[in-house]
Formats: structure tokens, C-alpha cells, sequence
């Protein structure tokens, strides 16, 4: 590991202690993409080529470590933060009150009511067409017109309910 001290320019008089990127991940236990990021939001502090300062960037990476340990990253981070924790709550309420519903009965899985309710009008239209010929069966002497005219209203009426979009 290197650190150089600068030594001190201008009228602050204080020197700076330069570290480089390398050896200020290793430092504070870091990935280099982590250092990327914290550059970014100036939490570390850039002074040139592979170079930082070494006492800024401590002092603001541990004050941005007691910000995030408490809860006070910021107040976009804390609103952020606030939202996420209530929408998971939300969810994880919304997941159990389905898990009760469907334990109670009060909800179904929609393929069981489709396969009950494809079920139910095959047998009501099983039973329509079979109207005209326990007729015919039980008037014997009726005209057999009037029994084939019946068996085609039904198949027409069944037929364009059963093509009906609405």
C-alpha cells in the first residue's frame, strides 16, 4: 500500500495525504466499482489520475456508513427506503390475504371454474337437443315435421349462442 503526503500548497497549509484507487479499495474493503460510485457521489474524493484523498474520503465514506447504519442516507434515501419497506408490506399482506381467501373457499382457480362451467352448459345442451325426440317419443302421432323443425330452431339458437362474443 502507498500513500504519499503532499505537501502543502497554497494558503490552507494543510497538507494532503494521496492514496491510490487500488490501494484505497483494499483499504476500506472496497470493489473498485464501489469506489466508482462512491467518486461519483463525492463521497470519495478525486484529486487526479488514480489518486484520492485519503483523509476527505475516510472522513466522508465513514459518515456516509453512520448515515446508511441509521436509517438517515439522505432524505431521497430515506423516502425511498420508507416506499419500498411499505410496498413490500403491502404485498406481503395483499400474498396473504390471497393465501387465506383460497384456504377459506372464497377463491377459486379460474381453469376449475372454466372446466365446471364448460361442463355444466355441455350437459344443459345435451339436454336441449334431446328435447325433440323424448317428444316425438311421447306423441307418437304428430307430425314429424314439426319435430325435425324443433330439433333445427334449437341447433340454430345453440349455435349462434355458442358464437356469440358477448
Amino acid at each position: 500500500m502507498r500513500i504519499l503526503e503532499e505537501l502543502p500548497l497554497g494558503d490552507s497549509g494543510a497538507s494532503v495525504m494521496r492514496i491510490g484507487g487500488a490501494d484505497l479499495c483494499d483499504l476500506l474493503g472496497i470493489s473498485p466499482a464501489l469506489l466508482s460510485d462512491l467518486k461519483r457521489r463525492q463521497i470519495a474524493i478525486h484529486i487526479g489520475h488514480d489518486a484520492y484523498d485519503l483523509g476527505a474520503t475516510v472522513k466522508a465514506y465513514v459518515a456516509h456508513l453512520r448515515e446508511t447504519a441509521s436509517g438517515r442516507g439522505g432524505e431521497q434515501h430515506v423516502n425511498t427506503l420508507t416506499a419500498e419497506r411499505a410496498r413490500l408490506a403491502k404485498e406481503q399482506a395483499d400474498a396473504q390475504a390471497l393465501k387465506n381467501a383460497r384456504l377459506r373457499g372464497d377463491l377459486v382457480e379460474a381453469a376449475e371454474v372454466e372446466r365446471t362451467w364448460s361442463d355444466t352448459l355441455r350437459h344443459v345442451r345435451s339436454r336441449m337437443l334431446a328435447v325433440p325426440s323424448r317428444l316425438r317419443a311421447d306423441f307418437p302421432q304428430a307430425d314429424a315435421a314439426i319435430f325435425t323443425a324443433m330439433d333445427r330452431a334449437q341447433r340454430d339458437a345453440l349455435t349462434e349462442l355458442g358464437n356469440d362474443d358477448a
